[in-house]
């Protein structure tokens, strides 16, 4: 461990709590859902539509219950959309979550009871246009602290939560949905997982020592358990899952465990991060080592 100030880390441990990277999955869930639906009713599958429609509102459903159970205080969800603030990723989170919620729950309502199809279809659009952001500022909330390992991989976490959000919503369409209709749901399960897999390859060569904490302790354990779950599942469902529905289920519910455990890996990665000032000291050391050479050299 690098010295600090009388050998404690050098910033705070996030205060977040389980909540947390649960909400980083179903928020994903929700957000990629409402895009399948959609996709999939412009090509005419109404069945993967409904499904993807009714799992998106499901996890728009818990996502606030899991936000306003970190806050501890019911009102602190209500007063950050008090405000609009551009510069803050959790208050704009907050106003895609709503938007997005209220329109995905309300879609789900109307198809459920088959009425209003004019502000149901708005209803759709709107989830839709509002189910990318919610799929990734999450990416972006992370990534704008003083967390070493959240902050250096900047570039990629928003795209990497985005293939993760694809995945799982691709892989939970999959299970509920006859393998002959859940065709683009497997191949979303599927093309999402690789791409997560080589994002998270690209960033641990960018981020280098500091990446290292993917490999120890609980990170580097649901780091681990992500890639062979959703590595195992999308394998499953390229294969088998097109045929058997049994292997569709149970492809769809690896990927999706894989998932949530990428979001854990995440999680813990920022907790270790922060606890060791060796990640934050050293690379400091290493910028004003550059910036004096540079102005030596000017000099």
């Amino acid at each position: 461990m690098t010295d600090s100030y009388y050998g404690q880390p050098v910033i705070k441990e996030p205060t977040w709590t389980w909540e947390i990277p649960c909400y980083f999955f179903t928020g994903g869930l929700s957000g990629a859902s409402s895009v399948l639906s959609t996709s999939a009713k412009l090509f005419g599958n109404e069945k993967l539509s409904r499904t993807a429609l009714y799992i998106g509102a499901v996890g728009d459903a818990i996502s606030p219950l899991l936000l306003i159970s970190d806050l501890g205080r019911p009102e602190r969800f209500h007063h950050m959309l008090r405000v609009f603030k551009v510069t803050s990723p959790m208050n704009v989170g907050s106003w895609i979550l709503l938007v997005n919620g209220g329109a995905s729950n309300t879609a789900a309502a109307l198809e459920l009871l088959g009425i209003l199809k004019p502000i149901k279809l708005l209803a759709e659009l709107v989830a839709t246009l509002f189910g990318p952001p919610l799929a990734t500022y999450t990416g972006v909330l992370v990534a704008d602290t003083a967390v070493p390992v959240w902050h250096n991989a900047r570039q990629e976490l928003p795209w990497i939560f985005g293939a993760s959000a694809a995945a799982s919503a691709g892989a939970a369409a999959s299970m509920f949905v006859a393998p002959d209709e859940a065709g683009p749901a497997r191949r979303l399960a599927v093309a999402g997982v690789v791409a997560e897999g080589a994002l998270m390859q690209t960033m641990a060569l960018r981020l280098g020592e500091v990446g290292e904490v993917y490999r120890q302790g609980a990170a580097g354990k649901f780091s681990t358990a992500a890639k062979l779950l959703a590595g195992s599942g999308a394998a499953l469902l390229a294969t088998r899952g097109r045929k058997s529905r049994g292997a569709a289920v149970l492809g769809g519910a690896l990927v999706c465990a894989g998932e949530l455990c990428l979001r854990w890996a995440v999680y813990k990665a920022g907790f270790q991060s922060a606890r060791d000032p060796k990640y934050t000291v050293k690379p400091q050391r290493e910028r004003a080592n550059r910036e004096g050479s540079k102005a030596t050299i000017k000099g």
